[in-house]
């Protein structure tokens, strides 16, 4: 048996729940095929990570430790806006790189090394400084489906005088994560994308990054995590709205997602409660799963409805608190930039309802046949795809 065919077939139980529904030969024909689609998917998915660069800056050296999947910016791969590695065309010569030997990958970072570090950008008072392997450390080979973490160091000569440095790299090497390193606690953090260059970098001390600044900052972080990042919350929020036409239902689950979210979000960025990644993650696709079958039932709302989707807010919660965990969070700020990010994640689940309403439900919501056409293929396909993710993390 093909593993096509095996997917197919973990799919066979929702297939069979939507034969017994009461809809039209096509719907189920639809439905079915959609299903089909989807299994016959990318059999692993390689999600964008943005790398972490530890930056320390002295008199006249800038040091940067890079923590990167250096497998990406050899195969160059064009990571700008890229969510999913398997999505470029350069994909099987980046699988190629993730199976080969430590000593064999350094090799190949070797060779491409004019490139990268043509990618690289430190600039003091708008002239170019010059970055130099200073280190780099590869584990081995392990499983090839995961990201393989290596550690990049970087140095660099700076010219005389004091002169602050600001960082930044390509567009195509994808986002990047720079902390400043030093004394104190209001160290600087910056999220770079599109090519974007940090705040100036003071040679004596840290720079300071406005609180305001640094509040609005998280908010757009957290709603980048949400659009365009995180098409499994999108989904799920999805999977709430096409539960019913009716508003007081979608902003009692609303309330109830949100409500649970922030509680696990805080939890887990203040290590109060760690939960493995490959735990949350297939139980994030489950409860997509759940809730689109549950749309697809018509079982209405209840108290168990509620308390079901104030569950799986809490794995949501736990799956955003991973992008603070690599990101980082000032200690100085950190309850407003749990706040910002939270009101980020908010303003991303707005836009999607606010999307599908007026792309959906504003021409269509009035219509007899709204929840037989739209409404419940439109859940068809949420929980196909929920249902291969979750097989994808669980057992592929």
């Amino acid at each position: 048996m093909t593993k096509s065919e095996k997917i197919a077939r973990m799919f066979a139980p929702l297939k069979h729940l939507l034969n017994y529904l009461p809809r039209r030969a096509v719907m189920s024909s639809l439905c079915a095929g959609l299903l089909m689609l989807a299994a016959l998917g990318p059999a692993a998915a390689h999600e964008v990570r943005p790398a972490v660069g530890d930056v320390t800056v002295s008199g006249d050296t800038v040091r940067l430790d890079l923590r990167l999947t250096l497998e990406a910016l050899i195969s160059g791969i064009d990571l700008n806006g890229l969510d999913d590695t398997n999505n470029s065309p350069l994909s099987g010569y980046y699988d190629q790189l993730r199976a080969r030997s430590p000593e064999a990958l350094e090799e190949a970072f070797r060779a491409a090394w004019p490139r990268i570090r043509a990618g690289i950008r430190i600039e003091v008072a708008g002239q170019g400084a010059t970055p130099e392997i200073g280190g780099l450390r590869i584990p081995e080979v392990g499983d090839t489906d995961l990201p393989r973490d290596s550690v990049l160091t970087l140095t660099a000569p700076l010219p005389p005088g004091d002169a602050p440095v600001t960082i930044g790299w390509a567009p195509a090497f994808g986002p990047l994560v720079l902390r400043q390193m030093g004394e104190g606690d209001a160290l600087y953090t910056g999220y770079l994308t599109g090519g974007q260059m940090s705040d100036p970098l003071p040679r004596q001390g840290v720079a300071q990054l406005g609180a305001l600044q640094e509040f609005g900052r998280y908010i757009v972080l957290g709603f980048e995590h949400i659009v365009p990042k995180g098409l499994d919350h999108i989904l799920f929020v999805l999977g709430l709205f096409f539960f019913s036409l009716k508003l007081r239902p979608l902003l009692l689950q609303v309330t109830a997602f949100t409500l649970a979210h922030t509680v696990t979000l805080a939890l887990a960025t203040l290590q109060i409660v760690s939960v493995p990644p490959e735990i949350v993650e297939p139980l994030i696709a489950a409860s997509i799963v759940f809730v689109a079958v549950e749309n697809i039932i018509g079982t209405g709302m209840s108290l168990r409805r509620l308390a079901v989707v104030f569950i799986f807010g809490l794995l949501h919660g736990l799956g955003f608190a991973s992008v603070l965990g690599e990101i980082g969070l000032n200690p100085a700020r950190l309850l407003s930039s749990l706040i910002g990010f939270n009101i980020g994640v908010e303003l991303g689940q707005l836009a999607v309802i606010g999307v599908a309403f007026f792309a959906v439900e504003f021409w269509f919501g009035d219509r007899s046949w709204y929840r037989a056409r739209i409404a419940v293929p439109a859940s068809c396909v949420i929980a196909a795809i929920g249902l291969y993710w979750f097989a994808e993390r669980t057992f592929l």
